[in-house]
């Protein structure tokens, strides 16, 4: 009988397994609650590319910064321009508290008249992350206060006035799997597997009325080429609860970078 710690090929197995267990539970189960009811569908192919940073200032501060860009529908337009800015406070070293703005220039259409709506939100955001096995898992927790702009159409013209008010909160999380490293990950391949979902609170009368809002599960190959810069490419499928049991079904290629300075 053999004693002692597991091989290092038989943790990262248990670990891969875990993870994508946790993965696919969490993407799912709100899909497989409201199936049942859905009556109304819409499948689109889409692609975002995006830049996550982090600026350090000093041992307690840090800004964080990303911006994306998001396809419509068969890439034929811009559907979204994200700019997103924080200041982050580190806690302790697994724990960060961030307080920002964002700004979303969003793409809508109204009786076939197309137009860009500003969307303005204030967030704030609790991350921790712990260790598991040879790897780490980080937990998102995320408020946000939206300024939804207004859409209305006049002949052909579209313009915005006035702004509606919503709140909604996002729990994700995410994690790495370094391929091939047994120690401190700090160059090489590995797998990124994360999960969100956006639930909205207060009155969502300015949103879709219903308490589920999206699920985005995502899964990547990404390359870290050294401890400050990271890139990865892979598939999101984001499930948007609308009005009326109407939903969207989105999938997604996403090419994303991540530096931290």
């Amino acid at each position: 009988m053999h004693h002692g710690r597991l091989p290092i090929a038989d943790c990262r197995f248990i670990c891969c397994f875990a993870y994508m267990k946790l993965f696919a539970i969490s993407g799912t189960i709100l899909l497989l609650l409201t199936v049942s009811s859905i009556t109304h569908a819409q499948t689109q192919f889409t692609g975002w590319v995006a830049s996550f940073n982090t600026v350090k200032l000093n041992k307690k501060f840090s800004i964080h910064f990303d911006g994306q860009f998001r396809s419509s529908n068969q890439w034929q337009h811009m559907q979204t321009l994200l700019l997103r800015t924080g200041l982050n406070y580190h806690i302790k070293k697994n724990l960060v508290a961030t307080a920002g703005y964002a700004y979303i220039h969003n793409r809508r259409v109204i009786n076939e008249i197309s137009g860009y709506a500003p969307e303005h939100r204030i967030w704030e955001q609790l991350i921790v992350s712990h260790k598991l096995l040879y790897t780490s898992l980080s937990h998102r927790f995320r408020l946000e206060q939206r300024f939804i702009g207004k859409s209305h159409v006049n002949g052909n013209d579209f313009h915005n006035q006035g702004n509606s008010y919503a709140n909604r909160f996002r729990y994700f999380f995410r994690t790495l799997l370094p391929i091939a490293t047994a120690a401190e990950f700090r160059k090489g391949p590995f797998f990124a597997l994360q999960n969100e979902v956006f639930v909205n609170i207060g009155d969502k009368s300015a949103v879709n009325g219903e308490f589920f809002d999206q699920n985005r599960a995502y899964g990547a190959l990404g390359y870290r080429f050294c401890t400050r810069f990271d890139a990865e490419v892979g598939y999101l499928n984001q499930y948007i609860n609308g009005r009326n049991s109407a939903f969207t079904n989105n999938h997604i290629v996403q090419l994303a970078v991540y530096t931290r300075l």
